[in-house]
């Protein structure tokens, strides 16, 4: 399993990048949150990395801190959720706000990150207060 990848940022999109190490290239699916706190291409990034396997795809998921890892990792352990709409959850919501999103049962907050609708939403209270 792989958990960390530091090398090269050498190309980056808002929903993946391409990391050399050591003249590999590694796609890595980021959310908004760390894509905006990339380094410029080129220069040495580094993440925490979730292996995701599928019978067709290995699926590298990353982050630069561990506190979006974990609250992805959450996510993904909800019925129905899987590594795609838990990233997309988190690029629509920081960490901090889905936190008390949930604590509070904020299903209307939850509503307004595109591709979590109200059965999604009451679902993640549910699960994760």
């Amino acid at each position: 399993m792989i958990a960390r990848l530091t090398g090269a940022l050498e190309e980056k999109t808002p929903d993946q990048l391409i990391i050399n190490v050591s003249g590999v290239g590694y796609q890595v699916f980021v959310s908004l949150q760390t894509f905006y706190r990339l380094p410029a291409l080129h220069e040495s990034v580094s993440l925490q990395i979730h292996t995701h396997l599928r019978e067709d795809a290995l699926l590298l998921y990353g982050f630069l801190e561990e506190k979006e890892k974990a609250s992805f990792l959450l996510l993904k352990g909800v019925s129905g959720i899987g590594p795609r709409l838990a990233l997309n959850i988190l690029s629509g919501i920081p960490v901090d706000e889905l936190e008390n999103a949930l604590r509070s049962s904020d299903v209307t907050r939850l509503v307004a990150v595109p591709g979590v609708g109200k059965k999604t939403a009451e679902r993640l209270v549910v699960e994760l207060r």
